[in-house]
């Protein structure tokens, strides 16, 4: 186990970014030259969400709800929420919204195999 103020961001980043990479190479197969178009739609409610989901975070630590121990993050903070809280909003977003888009892009194909 990893007891370093770096265990969190090297986690998050270790297990989301290759999910990430498998969802936009998919993404791209699927949609070819329409891919930046879907990623223009997909991409800014999914940042939207996660900048949401932090201001709430960061409200929960103001008044007390829960907080972080100590050494646990890499000490950056952005307002009350550290660096790897924020990020974990913005990437589950973004991985929900890829894989929504995936899933609706499944859907169709299996549809349109069925007509």
């Amino acid at each position: 186990m990893m007891e370093t103020r770096w265990a969190y961001l090297i986690h998050l980043l270790a297990w989301t970014l290759p999910v990430i990479a498998i969802q936009l190479a998919a993404l791209v197969m699927h949609y070819k030259a329409r891919s930046g178009e879907v990623l223009r739609a997909v991409l800014p409610p999914a940042l939207v969400v996660g900048v949401y989901l932090s201001v709430a975070d960061h409200l929960a630590i103001s008044t007390g709800i829960w907080n972080f121990g100590e050494g646990r993050h890499v000490g950056v903070y952005i307002g009350a929420v550290p660096l790897e809280e924020i990020l974990f909003f913005l990437i589950t977003s973004v991985l929900v919204s890829l894989g929504l888009t995936l899933f609706t892009a499944l859907l169709r194909l299996r549809e349109a195999r069925a007509s």
